[in-house]
């Protein structure tokens, strides 16, 4: 092959990249389906370059019984209402910082073993209280997310921790 076509094919190659680049810039955030229709969320989700991202550091429940005893489970109530306590305080973080839960691309949940339930996590709890918030009517996104089983979490009696990257082309509030 001549030098002239080897270099003109290399730089044909080279443009691929930044023009794929530059189109799913134009085109968004792109959402790979997870593992059927009905997940409540994504296999996989590309962040175009240049998008303005946010991360939340985990957040843990809210006290919903004063009269339990302290760090126990019943002060935060089971897997279900520890993460709709959880959610809820990442939603009111994100709406303050000019994004919604629209904009989360990535979760990762961290479960404590549920003493009520011999120590197992209640799984079906979580995606309880995450289908109110993901994958609905309202609010379609699905982020990608992982969810990890830990011994204990570092406030006693919190079955759930939840930490969220969000994204967004055009960003939130400076």
């Amino acid at each position: 092959m001549r030098p002239s076509i080897l270099l003109s094919a290399l730089a044909l190659l080279a443009a691929v990249p930044a023009a794929t680049a530059n189109a799913r810039a134009e085109t968004g955030i792109v959402r790979t389906q997870g593992p059927n229709a009905d997940s409540p969320i994504a296999a996989a989700v590309t962040v175009p370059a240049g998008a303005e991202t946010v991360y939340l550091s985990g957040a843990l429940p809210a006290v919903i019984d004063p009269t339990a005893p302290k760090g126990s489970v019943q002060a935060y109530g089971d897997t279900q209402a520890q993460t709709l306590s959880v959610l809820s305080k990442l939603k009111a973080t994100l709406e303050g910082l000019g994004y919604g839960l629209g904009d989360v691309v990535q979760a990762h949940v961290f479960l404590a073993g549920d003493p009520n339930k011999g120590g197992d996590i209640d799984f079906a709890g979580l995606q309880a209280a995450w289908t109110q918030y993901f994958g609905t009517a309202a609010q379609p996104n699905k982020p990608a997310r992982s969810t990890v089983k830990v011994a204990a979490l570092v406030l006693p009696g919190a079955l759930v921790e939840i930490e969220l990257t969000a994204a967004k082309v055009g960003g939130g509030k400076h």
